[in-house]
């Protein structure tokens, strides 16, 4: 997205020259490189994570209720070359962490205390991302009667719209929703339009790094940050132009029906 951006103004910059509009060219092309300085050496990215993720900075102490859910939304897989292996991808180890330790602390305080995964098949791999990560919990120790799985969503919006399906069933009193830092603002949003009040514990936190040199690390945080507030816009548009019906508190959505607000 960001490269696209940059080549973008780029060849704007190149048609204006072409078109002797001198003084555009100029300064597209000056643009083009402050921005690949402004984000390849951390300052571009830096200012768009810090709102994105500074309210989860501290992780919650839950007061655990009768009945709890831990929602986990999916990361992505890794499929292994050498042996075909369905293994966890890189975002979603520490929520299986971040779950584990959760439902660890929930079970000194309640009996009820069920993690919900949430994630399909996105990358066509052959495993859906909740089946995956439910073995991963398995193998940590955890009761496999403690691990539900919802295996149909491929995007945000879906782990809000079927996860929100699955709590009906098992009417949780707390529910906390575990995602990457980056991630988690866009979640709150989406589950709180289908009437989901969740309290949000991070698993993962995406800093820029500081360079005088560009990064590629920074472009890559970059694009994150970009996709969020890119999907957190489509939703808003959708709410003001009646696409979407207004979010109730408490209860789903009449919305529920729309599959595609966000990716």
């Amino acid at each position: 997205m960001t490269f696209g951006l940059l080549l973008l103004i780029a060849l704007l910059a190149a048609a204006c020259s072409a078109l002797r509009w001198c003084g555009a060219g100029k300064a597209l092309y000056a643009l083009a490189a402050l921005l690949f300085l402004g984000i390849g050496c951390g300052y571009v990215p830096g200012w768009l994570l810090d709102p994105l993720q500074t309210a989860y900075d501290a992780k919650p102490a839950p007061a655990w209720a009768q009945r709890n859910a831990i929602v986990v939304l999916g990361g992505g897989t890794e499929k292994i070359g050498a042996t075909g292996r369905i293994e966890p991808g890189a975002a979603a180890h520490a929520r299986i962490a971040e779950a584990a330790a959760l439902q660890r602390d929930c079970r000194a305080h309640s009996p009820h205390c069920k993690i919900l995964l949430s994630g399909g098949d996105a990358r066509q791999h052959g495993s859906p991302d909740a089946a995956v990560y439910r073995q991963a919990l398995l193998a940590l120790g955890l009761a496999g009667d403690d691990v539900l799985i919802e295996p149909y969503s491929t995007s945000t919006w879906q782990h809000a719209r079927f996860a929100s399906d699955v709590l009906q069933h098992f009417a949780p009193d707390r529910v906390v929703l575990v995602s990457s830092g980056v991630h988690l603002r866009r979640s709150q949003l989406y589950f709180a339009h289908f009437g989901i009040d969740a309290l949000q514990a991070r698993a993962g936190y995406l800093n820029a790094v500081k360079s005088p040199l560009p990064l590629a690390h920074n472009f890559m945080a970059t694009d994150a940050a970009l996709h969020e507030y890119i999907d957190m816009a489509r939703y808003r548009a959708r709410i003001a132009t009646g696409e979407l019906a207004r979010p109730r508190p408490g209860e789903a959505a009449s919305a529920a029906h729309s599959d595609a607000a966000g990716a």
